[in-house]
């Protein structure tokens, strides 16, 4: 969440500023600024609101230079207004600092600040580093770089924050702690951003800072890193442009068979009849002496878990759950040596998530990640695991990144599975049902008319239903979720066994429940949760690959029918498309919901 943005190089900053912000406008915020170094002199512009207000505040006389800084807000410490945004300054207006994270000892801060005679301006956390900065550099420090490093000697929390000094225009000094920082090198030029959405469209060789790292940057490279060789990453600008597609959200929901494809090639090995993972550095006996796996992720991330934590019990024996990973360290969980934990994280960002890792890691604990950027955090931190291969990801809901979660946790359960028990032919079976999946997944989306037919009419809806049945009691709870954070329609997910005791009390005419009916050995007794349901009068949309008996749905969403274990990657698919037809039905924008960020990087 928040996105910063920095530049030095021989163009105007203004122009490379405001483009890059508003390529991290998905990240989630309530308020942009800049600052702009030209002859001495820090010049700021900020406001509540979108990027597109701060464009408008700029006019046609953008502030004069070729170094600067911008910063989207997501407000914690202080209200969004104007006064609370980003860049904030020393009372002289030498310094100025955009930061991501969190100072956790800010309050101390301010009182030390203000006892000191410094006035404070804003409500912010972040404000307290201009001001330590400049006592710094007025106490002796010798360069930006030395000033920063003393401030941040006394700040408690995390930070990805960049520097302009007015005195040393033609650098920016760039720290993290916590919250992802990447710095593009171009030709004579360089770029300094929170996410590489607004890196891509300059240049395609990067640098990822560590935790604990300090850089200055100048246009001709980086001093104080002992890493300055670049990497190449494997996106373009491109994959940040909507091609079409009326919102993000479409674009990455129509891009998940190819998603899926991009993560299954190279993967399946049907001479052996089972899969390749090479990024877990496991061998065989170390695969064998996997006794319990545990998923740890947020949000989707977590359902996903849940789902993957089902296909590892199913087709490796192996006994598997999930957890939320906000929630894993603050129990003091005892951790098993011969557990394989699993971090999953779209962004590979994730506080908690990388919190969770850490502490794994602290007491010894195998943990491997599966993240959908390269260089991110918890990749670096895990050192192994399984990329995801799902692309950008631009819209806050995610939707491609979790089906593919699904399908690389399938891939790892068969792989755990063929080093045991699981026979050849279902081995073979399961590769056979994954190849099959894009296609499956395409049938799902011809039918991206009709879904939305369904969602109108039940767009109106002030609460909804989502019933799951075992290895679908996940996946209702991701549609739920979808539902909620893009349509701000209240949804409750539970298992189909649950709702006799208790939820049932709720269904009425007004109360649409979406049940997925799985056409497997439960079917019976699902379809006996929506008679129960319609004899509420409650109002039924069925999610099937079974011929359900006429009348006993209102509406019905059909998929293609697949192997029954990987069936929630498919059902999900159309309760994507719901969630978005409903949103739109409502107005809502459904990229960036209000109060949500993309990548959550604080706790």
């Amino acid at each position: 969440m928040c996105g910063i943005v920095g530049y030095v190089g021989p163009r105007e900053a203004a122009g490379v500023l405001v483009e890059g912000l508003s390529r991290l406008e998905y990240r989630g915020y309530d308020s942009a600024g800049l600052a702009v170094a030209h002859r001495r002199k820090v010049t700021v512009r900020r406001t509540a609101g979108r990027v597109d207000d701060l464009r408008e505040l700029l006019g046609d006389s953008p502030p004069r230079g070729t170094t600067g800084i911008a910063h989207t807000r997501w407000a914690t410490h202080g209200e969004p207004t104007g006064t609370n945004a980003h860049p904030h300054t020393d009372a002289s207006g030498r310094i100025a600092v955009v930061h991501n994270g969190i100072i956790e000892n800010a309050d101390v801060l301010r009182a030390e600040l203000t006892a000191r005679g410094v006035r404070l301006a804003s409500d912010t956390d972040t404000e307290v580093l201009p001001h330590l900065i400049a006592e710094a550099l007025d106490g002796g420090a010798g360069s930006p770089a030395e000033a920063v490093r003393a401030a941040l000697s006394r700040v408690e929390g995390t930070y990805g924050l960049a520097v302009l000094d007015a005195r040393t225009p033609g650098e920016l000094v760039v720290a993290r702690n916590g919250s992802p920082i990447v710095l593009g090198v171009g030709d004579g030029e360089m770029v300094v951003a929170s996410d590489l959405a607004a890196v891509v469209r300059h240049t395609r060789q990067v640098v990822f800072l560590d935790d604990g790292e300090l850089v200055t940057v100048r246009a001709d490279g980086i001093e104080g890193s002992a890493r300055i060789t670049p990497t190449t990453v494997d996106v373009e600008g491109a994959d940040y442009a909507l091609g079409g597609h009326p919102d993000f959200l479409a674009k990455e929901i129509a891009d998940q068979p190819d998603a899926v494809r991009r993560a299954l090639a190279g993967r399946l090995d049907t001479r052996f009849s089972t899969t390749r993972l090479g990024g877990l550095e496991l061998d065989p006996r170390d695969l064998r002496g996997v006794r319990r796996v545990l998923f740890l992720g947020c949000g989707s991330a977590y359902y996903a878990g849940e789902i993957g934590a089902g296909l590892v019990e199913e087709l490796a024996r192996i006994p598997a759950g999930a957890e939320p990973a906000g929630e894993f360290r603050y129990r003091n969980p005892v951790v098993d040596p011969d557990c394989l934990y699993v971090a999953v994280s779209q962004s590979g960002e994730t506080a908690d998530t990388l919190a969770a890792v850490q502490e794994l890691r602290r007491k010894g604990g195998r943990v491997i990640g599966a993240v959908n950027v390269i260089g991110s955090a918890i990749a670096r931190e895990c050192g192994s695991g399984v990329f995801l291969h799902s692309g950008p990801e631009v819209s806050v809901a995610s939707t491609k990144a979790v089906t593919n979660m699904t399908v690389s946790f399938a891939m790892l359960a068969v792989l755990l599975g063929r080093v045991r028990d699981l026979s050849v032919a279902d081995g073979r079976r399961m590769l056979d049902g994954l190849q099959a999946l894009p296609r499956h997944i395409d049938a799902v989306l011809e039918s991206d008319a009709a879904i939305g037919e369904v969602a109108k009419r039940y767009a109106d809806a002030s609460s909804m239903f989502f019933v799951g049945r075992t290895r679908f009691s996940p996946v209702a709870r991701e549609g739920a979720q979808k539902l909620k954070e893009i349509s701000y329609v209240h949804a409750e997910a539970y298992p189909a066994s649950e709702l006799k005791h208790g939820p049932l009390a709720l269904v009425d005419p007004a109360m649409p429940s979406v049940v997925l009916v799985p056409d497997d050995e439960l079917l019976a007794k699902t379809v006996g949760t929506i008679e129960q349901i319609r004899a509420r009068g409650g109002p039924v949309i069925a999610v099937t690959d079974a011929e359900l008996p006429d009348g006993l749905a209102d509406a019905v969403l059909r998929v293609p029918r697949t192997e029954p274990e990987l069936a929630p990657a498919l059902f999900g698919v159309p309760l994507q498309l719901f969630a978005r037809h409903v949103a739109v039905a409502l107005g809502r924008d459904v990229d960036r919901p209000r109060n949500l960020a993309k990548s959550v990087t604080v706790e």
